[in-house]
């Protein structure tokens, strides 16, 4: 009796699970070495990071684990930080006020809603005790 040949030349007697998974190796193939012509002929672009003389550096992982500052230089800091922070405040302020103003102008009914809160509102725990101490009138 005569042995088959099986024959990878002959493409319709794989399966077609194994051709799937050839062509698309082939596929991977010729996409890798596309993306490698356009490295060689493309121009590099600028590195962010450290170079050296051996090339680009990378980074070591660090833990910073203490901090050795002086008390004065440490405190010059905060009192600058603070300084900073004065023209922030002044600006978030501005844009709050302006946005309640544009939402006054939008809702007018919240300015009524503002003068109800404040004239109902007591002015100090002194009111309630007065109010408490009263008692009932006849």
């Amino acid at each position: 009796m005569l042995e088959p040949t099986l024959s990878l030349a002959a493409d319709d007697d794989l399966p077609r699970t194994i051709r799937r998974e050839r062509d698309a190796r082939e596929r991977e193939a010729r996409e890798r070495q596309a993306r490698e012509r356009e490295a060689a002929t493309a121009v590099p672009a600028p590195s962010i990071s450290r170079e050296g003389a051996y090339g680009a550096l990378a980074s070591p992982p660090a833990t910073v684990t203490a901090i050795d500052m002086p008390f004065l230089g440490l405190m010059t800091f905060f009192i600058k930080a603070v300084f900073a922070a004065v023209p922030a405040l002044i600006m978030l302020t501005a844009l709050l006020w302006l946005f309640g103003q544009g939402l006054q102008s939008f809702f007018p009914q919240l300015l009524k809603m503002k003068i109800d809160v404040q004239i109902y509102a007591p002015q100090s725990a002194a009111d309630f005790r007065e109010k408490l101490n009263a008692g009932p009138r006849r």
